[in-house]
């Protein structure tokens, strides 16, 4: 009976892929803390952008999301700041818990939200919302660009026929600084409903109505994550290509804020 039972998920979940039936699962069991999430930042978007002013404008938004991690905070601002793409501006979103002081330039910016979310998505969304670009892209504040990674991403954007959004390989390291691998996987949407290789950190894409996050309360059981919804619900529409050369330091961090990770 037990195989019986199975049966039809089995071929579901071959149909679809894993991550899209988990994600539709999500989105009717979580709904009701996305509706009010997204009162919650539709509220503080507009309290922050009338405290911050005219919207910082530049070629590429960078959004940084960031909760109780200080030191990280800086080192991934300044690998912000010193890439080779100098029209940038950079939005520091921080999750309720307070600012460390940062770096002193023009292009920076950075505010707190009201009280903690706990949600990745909204941090990032409030970010989108508070600036005004071509582009957008995101780091996260335990993580690090190499100088090139904008440089590298524009290059394939704004050429000729060129796609809506990429994503470049990311290095991953381990707390103690060694190298765990790279993880470089060209875009393939139906491999993508089966596998999650799709990481913010190293996504750029064409501002628009779809690069906005999922606002659904993600908990570390809760999968796919909401860079996996991002990139496949931006994909529907909108093309996504791989540049295969590492430009983000992801740190695999056991006590991220937002992930849990394992292995």
């Amino acid at each position: 009976m037990r195989r019986i039972a199975r049966a039809p998920w089995e071929l579901l979940k071959r149909a679809f892929g894993w991550l899209v039936l988990f994600e539709l699962r999500n989105k009717v069991l979580l709904a009701p803390s996305a509706l009010r999430l997204r009162r919650v930042e539709t509220s503080e978007a507009r309290r922050l952008d009338t405290a911050i002013g005219p919207r910082p404008a530049a070629l590429v938004a960078t959004v940084i999301a960031t909760h109780r991690r200080p030191d990280e905070l800086r080192a991934a601002v300044r690998s912000a700041l010193d890439q080779t793409v100098r029209d940038q501006v950079v939005i520091v979103v921080d999750d309720g818990a307070g600012l460390p002081r940062l770096p002193d330039d023009p292009r920076l910016f950075a505010v707190s939200l009201a009280r903690n979310t706990g949600v990745a998505g909204v941090v990032r969304n409030v970010g989108i919302r508070l600036t005004r670009s071509r582009y957008v892209a995101f780091l996260d504040d335990d993580n690090l660009w190499e100088p090139d990674h904008l440089e590298r991403a524009l290059a394939v954007l704004e050429a000729p026929g060129g796609p809506d959004a990429v994503y470049t390989a990311l290095r991953r390291v381990l707390p103690d600084g060694t190298e765990r691998d790279v993880l470089s996987v060209p875009f393939d949407r139906r491999r993508a409903a089966r596998e999650s290789f799709l990481d913010t950190n190293a996504f750029v894409g064409r501002r628009n109505r779809a690069l906005r996050f999922s606002r659904l309360r993600r908990t570390p059981q809760v999968l796919p994550r909401e860079d996996w919804e991002l990139v496949h619900r931006y994909s529907r529409a909108h093309t996504v290509r791989h540049v295969p050369h590492p430009t983000v330091r992801y740190l695999v961090n056991p006590a991220s804020f937002y992930t849990t990770w394992s292995g």
